[in-house]
């Protein structure tokens, strides 16, 4: 299995959590931004989280851990119905009678963190783009992340909740240090 299907019910997860917890305003252009984002955001920070084929395999083995402490960190309603939103599904879960929050088991709680940081502060989110090239994921996916990295007002307009820096705090400063510390040995120069 290749690491980055491996990672596909996590990243879809993650990114659904992340819409779910800080919704778009208005219709479905909007929606449909503000997942691209979130999307890009948490395909990064997952990336950068496991950056090894082994590693992305480990965690998909392991299970990611779930969204119980981010709903609480965010004051989000796990209990809420799950049509909540557009559409039905997430990636591959469905969310039929009975598993509704099923995908809320995939959510990971240090790729939120770190994609909360780079929604919210432009430079890390451009940091981390240039920082997968040593990842096994960026020398295999040649990817440009715009929406994250370059957001149009109408992108900013469509995620105002998500990408505000504020209200993302709670959640970006779970694992923000090690990001941090991810970031700067990614971009020590080699010795």
């Amino acid at each position: 299995m290749s690491a980055d299907f491996s990672l596909s019910p996590l990243i879809a997860a993650t990114a659904h959590w992340l819409t779910r917890a800080y919704p778009a305003d208005g219709g479905a252009l909007q929606r449909g931004l503000a997942e691209a984002q979130a999307r890009q955001a948490v395909t990064v920070a997952a990336w950068l989280c496991y950056p090894t084929e082994l590693d992305a395999q480990l965690v998909a083995l392991t299970g990611p851990g779930g969204s119980d402490r981010l709903d609480r960190i965010a004051g989000t309603d796990a209990a809420a119905p799950s049509g909540h939103g557009a559409g039905g599904g997430v990636g591959g879960f469905g969310e039929e009678a009975g598993d509704g929050d099923a995908w809320r088991t995939w959510v990971d709680e240090i790729v939120a963190s770190w994609a909360a940081c780079l929604l919210s502060h432009p430079h890390l989110a451009a940091a981390a783009a240039r920082a997968l090239a040593r990842t096994h994921h960026g020398s295999a996916v040649p990817l440009a992340f715009h929406r994250l990295t370059r957001p149009t007002a109408t992108d900013l307009d469509a995620a105002a909740l998500m990408r505000h820096p504020d209200l993302l705090a709670p959640i970006a400063q779970l694992h923000r240090p090690r990001l941090l510390a991810r970031l700067e040995a990614d971009t020590a120069p080699a010795g």
